[in-house]
């Protein structure tokens, strides 16, 4: 396993929303991490953010979305596959959870869902 970081982008269209819910998923704390392999040659790490309005209002679904995209700047680099798209999804609790349970939370999801997890130790 080589130390180079991917390279992160964003998921932006509603198809590329709707193929990670069809993926594997992890329900961890206050998150939900769905994980597609695309199988294309790009090296990129992919995320998107959502949050239902079970969350809240704009207000708190707004807050939630921040916390997961902070967290997953942190985490993705470190525990993110290559040529994976990720879609975080906040659940009860995202905005109250402590910030480092909730770190957790996404790291232990990106490790369950990593394609090849003999390379991650937990």
């Amino acid at each position: 396993m080589t130390d180079a970081k991917p390279t992160i982008s964003r998921l932006t269209k509603r198809s590329e929303f709707l193929a990670c819910a069809k993926a594997p998923s992890h329900a961890k704390g206050a998150v939900v991490v769905q994980a597609r392999p695309r199988g294309d040659d790009d090296p990129r790490v992919r995320v998107g953010f959502t949050a239902t309005k079970r969350i809240g209002g704009a207000v708190e679904r707004n807050r939630a979305k921040r916390r997961m995209r902070e967290a997953a700047r942190l985490m993705l680099p470190l525990h993110g596959a290559p040529g994976v798209d990720y879609v975080i999804i906040a659940r009860g609790g995202a905005i109250s959870r402590p910030w480092d349970r909730l770190l957790d939370d996404v790291k232990t999801a990106l490790i369950r869902l990593a394609p090849d997890r003999a390379a991650h130790h937990l």
